[in-house]
């Protein structure tokens, strides 16, 4: 499976952003999907996931209320829906997935960038 992001740049404080995660490969084993991001000097976070039927929709306690995880009509892309950015929310994005067997995929990863 290989995960790839799009949607990443530079955005106003207070502004949106949609980005995308397109997956690729053997993708009937994905069993999971989601976003983390990593901020400069800081530990991989969550931002969001959920399984691939929709069940067990979690958000990282900094993002609720603001970011949405969304899937498309196919197992194969989803999005994250980010609203009401902060400073605190400049990070590189990595898109994620989870499949059989407790396997983990990554995307490369895409930044994003807020400032007044």
């Amino acid at each position: 499976v290989q995960l790839e992001e799009s949607g990443g740049g530079p955005v106003q404080t207070g502004g949106s952003l949609r980005l995308s995660c397109a997956a690729s490969g053997v993708t009937v084993l994905i069993n999971g999907l989601g976003w983390y991001r990593q901020a400069p000097g800081k530990e991989r976070e969550l931002v969001a996931k959920m399984r691939l039927n929709g069940r067990g929709l979690t958000y990282g306690d900094s993002v609720k209320g603001r970011f949405t995880l969304l899937k498309g009509n196919t197992n194969t892309i989803w999005y994250l829906q980010m609203n009401e950015l902060k400073s605190e929310d400049t990070a590189v994005y990595f898109c994620y997935a989870t499949g059989w067997e407790d396997a983990e995929y990554w995307g490369q990863g895409t930044q994003v960038t807020v400032s007044s």
